[in-house]
């Protein structure tokens, strides 16, 4: 059974930082890519970031110079190192990956930038 478990949300005031993590249980997390998706309310859920298993990295224009997406193989764990917030990055963020093409996600865990 796969399992995502985002931690690491909380209140920020503009300008600070926040590092999520997610543990992964159920794949071989190291095969796996594994992404970084976010969702404001009454917006469209949106890919924020991604990391192969290979390590290569993407990411959303609005993450770009903020954001870094990495991976710990050995913890089955992949993180979002977020600075500089903004006011728009306040969303429910959530882990995602694939397994035979379906598509599993964490729980989500909440950030909420203050100005």
């Amino acid at each position: 059974q796969v399992q995502l478990v985002e931690s690491g949300g909380g209140l920020v005031q503009a300008g600070g930082s926040l590092r999520l993590s997610c543990v992964a249980s159920g794949i071989i997390f190291s095969s796996n890519a594994m992404h970084w998706y976010r969702q404001a309310p009454g917006k469209q859920r949106e890919l924020v970031a991604s990391i192969t298993n290979g390590g290569s990295t993407m990411y959303a224009d609005s993450a770009k110079g903020r954001f870094t997406i990495s991976r710990d193989n050995a913890k089955n764990t992949v993180y979002l190192q977020m600075n500089s917030l903004k006011d728009e990055d306040t969303a429910v963020y959530y882990c995602n990956t694939a397994l035979w093409g379906f598509p599993y996600w964490g729980q989500g865990t909440q950030v909420t930038v203050s100005s």
